[in-house]
């Protein structure tokens, strides 16, 4: 049994294999716990291995490489069409063994163990961010229930909990103290958690030279700045910067026939923590362009002209673009003063 090409229905405990040799003609079809695989990826000949983009299969990419095997994945929607009639785990692993082959598969970047890693700390500070923002909100809510609404903003909320804590003349029992004592602290806490992980994140980017120089770009920060690298890698798997924008959903949604050119609303596929992050960047631009016009004409003009959202995404599709071009090349940000 000589495979040449196998697919991999990836899943928690069971997984689906499904192998052809170099003729198309079928040689393999197996089912496998998680403790039989590698063992049994690991004896076979190299081979192209491909399987589908998802949890653990970027983990499962590196091992099989690690063997000599070729290892390639894919976005799961890429590979639907390939699945004949039922869907089962048998169909999933046929159809992602054919898919492999395709000359205009578009595949996903292997990540190595260390982007994953800052990705876990972008996942991590998202969730506390989260969990904050809905611990201040509930303990708002709260203290209105007693008369004491408290000012918009984070600012007001840390100062006006200890004025409320201190203060004798509110007729506040005992049990609603404590609580926004417990409360408050717990907030405290988060926050702290969060300055921790981005102080991490700091650390990490001062040894990336690209983390260096896309972090100079306008509307890029931090965040942003870690994620792009993490997660994009050197965006050689793009063929161009009009591709990594309509990945991260920033580039309209078409639907054209008969030689007539349709665009709608932007697509918002892809990534929506990355595109989250362009937009707000784009928004913190837009928010301070009347300081900065001469240095981003294009933007102040199209604030003038366009709505005020629309023209903060068209910002972050532009900035997706640079960054790609920034990463690909290796090159600085160059700022366009006209003359």
């Amino acid at each position: 049994m000589q495979v040449s090409t196998l697919g991999i229905d990836l899943a928690k405990n069971v997984f689906q294999l499904h192998g052809v040799d170099h003729t198309g003609s079928t040689v393999l079809r197996k089912k496998l716990t998680r403790a039989q695989l590698v063992p049994f990826i690991n004896q076979l000949p190299p081979c192209l291995i491909g399987m589908e983009a998802c949890s653990s299969s970027h983990h499962f990419a590196r091992v099989f490489s690690q063997f000599g095997h070729q290892v390639k994945l894919m976005p799961p929607q890429y590979v639907k069409p390939y699945v004949k009639t039922n869907k089962t785990d048998a169909a999933d692993a046929e159809a992602i063994c054919e898919a492999v082959t395709r000359p205009n598969m578009r595949f996903v970047q292997v990540k190595t163990a260390e982007q994953q890693s800052v990705l876990v700390l972008h996942t991590e500070r998202s969730i506390l961010i989260r969990e904050r923002v809905a611990c201040v909100n509930s303990l708002r809510a709260m203290l209105a229930e007693f008369g004491l609404v408290m000012p918009v903003g984070c600012r007001a909320f840390q100062r006006g909990i200890p004025d409320i804590l201190e203060d004798g003349n509110l007729l506040l029992s005992p049990f609603v103290r404590r609580s926004v004592m417990r409360q408050f602290e717990h907030i405290q806490a988060l926050e702290e958690q969060v300055i921790l992980i981005e102080q991490e994140l700091s650390e990490w980017a001062k040894t990336q030279p690209a983390c260096q120089r896309v972090i100079k770009v306008p509307g890029v920060g931090l965040m942003t700045a870690t994620y792009l690298v993490a997660s994009v890698g050197n965006g050689q798997q793009f063929h161009n910067a009009k591709q990594f924008a309509a990945w991260l959903g920033l580039t309209p949604r078409e639907h054209s026939s008969g030689g007539k050119q349709r665009l709608g609303h932007i697509s918002k596929r892809g990534d929506s923590y990355f595109r989250y992050l362009l937009v707000h960047g784009a928004r913190a631009v837009a928010a301070v362009i009347e300081r900065h016009k001469e240095e981003m004409p294009w933007l102040f003009a199209l604030l003038g002209k366009k709505n005020y959202n629309v023209a903060v995404v068209a910002q972050a599709s532009k900035t997706a673009r640079i960054l790609w071009s920034m990463l690909v090349h290796e090159t600085e940000y160059r700022l366009t003063v006209p003359h």
